[in-house]
């Protein structure tokens, strides 16, 4: 399934260039993640229980476009890469302008954290169905673990 999200931008998206300033981009890619394992079940509230949430090593932004103030903008999201039990994820993030053009590629990179312990762990079963629902980038591999090297 291919996941995306239009948005509104906001007066407060944009610097005094008059384009959208650069954290504004990772802010609309997290909101895009944040969204899409609510639609599938996994809220804030269902995070809590499961004393489970997702952490970030690694976040790379390719600025490629201007977005201008007043753009509506368009935000897809793939999967680049997972390992075999979800314990590690690769997200890749399209961010488009309102004519359509591609101004914004945001790669993150990240796993799961038990936040009672606050070491990395695996997810809940359940958790393969949903990465199973979005659609993989054309360069996806599926990521081993240190133990499997």
């Amino acid at each position: 399934m291919n996941f995306e999200i239009t948005f509104h931008t906001k007066w407060s998206d944009f610097d005094p260039n008059r384009h959208m300033r650069h954290t504004a981009y990772n802010d609309y890619a997290a909101e895009v993640r944040v969204r899409f394992f609510q639609e599938h079940g996994l809220s804030i509230n269902e995070f809590a229980k499961l004393n489970i949430g997702p952490i970030l090593f690694k976040e790379e932004t390719s600025f490629l476009k201007e977005i201008h103030i007043g753009e509506n903008i368009t935000v897809k999201m793939e999967l680049e890469g997972v390992s075999k039990g979800i314990e590690r994820w690769r997200f890749k993030h399209q961010i488009f302008n309102e004519a359509g053009k591609l101004s914004a590629e945001i790669k993150v990179y990240g796993a799961w954290i038990d936040l009672i312990k606050r070491k990395l762990t695996s997810p809940p079963e359940k958790f393969k169905t949903i990465f199973e629902t979005l659609s993989k980038s054309p360069n996806f591999i599926e990521i081993p673990l240190k133990s499997e090297k």
